[in-house]
């Protein structure tokens, strides 16, 4: 009888673990602080990406405005140091964003649609990624310790899983698209989808319920229309190639392409521009740029603005970190409150900077031109999240109405915050990722390369010479673009699909 009781418990355990890991998802007609509905239908829910340790990815799914059953689906990646997607949804192409206006502290940040979303013409699927973005968690610590390929290898399997339970989603033509660090990520990720997505076998969990549904469903031969596209490394690599579930067979994911904004490849000469550039611009003046070997912060006549969404405090490592604990009711980092004119915060408590310590550094995403390396002045969260409307972000999200509106798992993430900064692991272990770019095109799928015309983070000059490395055809030579009847650009469109684009500030 012990025995049988033994069983049952034992099955019980399985029961629930398989449960938990294929956790329903939660539709949102309306969010907090927002005026009337959504203007379509939003989705959000976790996918299980690492079994052994718990690891699962957040996502927001927004249904395309127009028709979502014919619209592209993309999916889109924020950049950054484990920034939590949120930022494209409410800074960049989400269906709404934040009213900039005065905090209280007591009331709700309110939300009003955004116009210029891209869910007018596509859905879009937004993921917190890699684990520890945003409200993604992993249930053991040893589940942050990610990298470049770990990172877009659970990633090609969360839409596996997450195209195996929205079937109806799967003749949709389908792109990758983000920006800054997580353009490095979106070429290699497009180029294991179109092999089929192919993933070590230890990113297979065997006893998975979904996985021979998902073998089926990934494993057959796609479309191949090409639409006009809407607004030790090696050695895993070969383990990719080697180990994948039905090696040589396409997925059934209408892969289309991918678009990339300002993107990072992790090639010397991201970095290589920005004096260039600022030359170009006129920031650093003739003389100047013969001799700069010492040069000035740059002196921007905008308030000085301080840190609105700190990351978790150094103290918070990642051994120490409790993901399952029970909620406590007082926020722990609570940003300072900027002026509210702070719209970007230029470094100005440094005066000096040595060029040749320039040098690569993870966050990308912050305003400044040039990077310091660690002897300098330590890059901080301070200097990245720079707008009234990240401060406003972090009460709204946290808020108890919010976290229930949006399904989030009780325990699983003690406080949101927009940004991490260096608290978990992370191997940069895609060190160029330029001939990605080159094996995608190759196979005709389409790219677009967009860059802001005074981005000096990634300047488009390093980003519009490695487009240009591609291929020497061109199909539509360098033109401007317009938008309600004024210039927004440039662009050029090259003969193996590329266009690449600049876009106005």
């Amino acid at each position: 009888m012990a025995a049988f009781w033994f069983v049952v418990l034992l099955v019980a355990g399985f029961a629930a673990t398989a449960a938990d890991s294929t956790s329903k998802p939660t539709y949102v007609t309306s969010l907090p602080g927002l005026d009337g509905p959504l203007p379509s239908r939003l989705e959000t829910g976790y996918v299980t990406v690492d079994e052994e340790n718990g690891a699962e990815l957040f996502y927001y799914f927004v249904e395309s405005e127009g028709d979502p059953r014919r619209d592209p689906v993309l999916l889109w990646l924020t950049g950054g140091d484990r920034c939590s997607v949120l930022s494209g949804l409410v800074f960049e192409i989400g269906p709404v964003e934040l009213v900039r206006e005065p905090y209280d502290g007591v009331s709700l940040p309110r939300l009003r649609r955004n116009p210029s979303s891209w869910t007018k013409v596509a859905s879009i699927l937004f993921v917190d990624s890699p684990v520890g973005a945003g409200f993604s968690f992993s249930r053991d610590p040893s589940g942050y310790d990610v990298g470049d390929i770990s990172a877009s290898l659970q990633l090609v399997k969360f839409l596996r899983k997450w195209f195996s339970e929205h079937e109806d989603y799967l003749a949709n033509p389908f792109y990758v698209g983000g920006g800054s660090y997580a353009g490095k990520l979106v070429p290699f990720i497009t180029q294991k989808i179109s092999e089929g997505g192919r993933i070590p076998a230890s990113f297979v969990h065997q006893n998975s319920p979904h996985q021979n549904r998902t073998q089926s469903l990934m494993c057959r031969e796609p479309y191949h229309l090409i639409p006009v596209i809407t607004p030790t490394e090696i050695d895993l690599e070969n383990i990719c190639s080697a180990n994948c579930i039905e090696a040589g067979v396409r997925p059934t994911i209408n892969l289309k392409g991918y678009t990339v904004g300002s993107p990072l490849t992790g090639d010397s000469s991201d970095f290589d521009s920005r004096v260039p550039y600022c030359h170009g611009v006129g920031i650093i003046s003739d003389q100047l740029y013969k001799l700069f070997d010492e040069i000035s912060a740059p002196h921007i006549l905008y308030s000085k603005c301080i840190a609105v969404s700190p990351g978790p405090s150094n103290a918070r490592t990642t051994s120490g970190r409790k993901i399952l604990k029970e909620e406590v009711g007082l926020l722990q980092n609570p940003p300072p409150r900027p002026a509210i004119e702070c719209v970007i915060k230029p470094n100005r408590d440094s005066t000096k900077l040595n060029m040749s310590n320039i040098k690569y550094q993870t966050n990308v995403d912050h305003p400044k031109w040039l990077t310091r390396s660690t002897q300098d002045t330590e890059v901080t969260q301070a200097e990245t999240d720079t707008e009234y409307t990240h401060y406003l972000l972090y009460f709204w999200v946290n808020n108890n109405a919010t976290l229930e509106t949006l399904g989030i798992k009780k325990g699983t993430v003690n406080e949101w915050v927009r940004c991490h900064q260096g608290d978990l692991p992370y191997d940069e272990d895609i060190e160029n990722s330029i001939k990605y770019h080159r094996n995608v095109v190759s196979q005709d799928y389409r790219a677009l390369v967009y860059s802001g015309d005074h981005d000096a983070v990634v300047p488009f000059l390093s980003t519009q010479a490695w487009v240009r490395s591609l291929t020497d055809l061109v199909v539509d030579d360098w033109r401007a673009w317009h938008l309600d009847g004024q210039s927004a650009g440039f662009t050029i469109t090259y003969g193996n699909n590329v266009t690449f684009t600049t876009v106005k500030f």
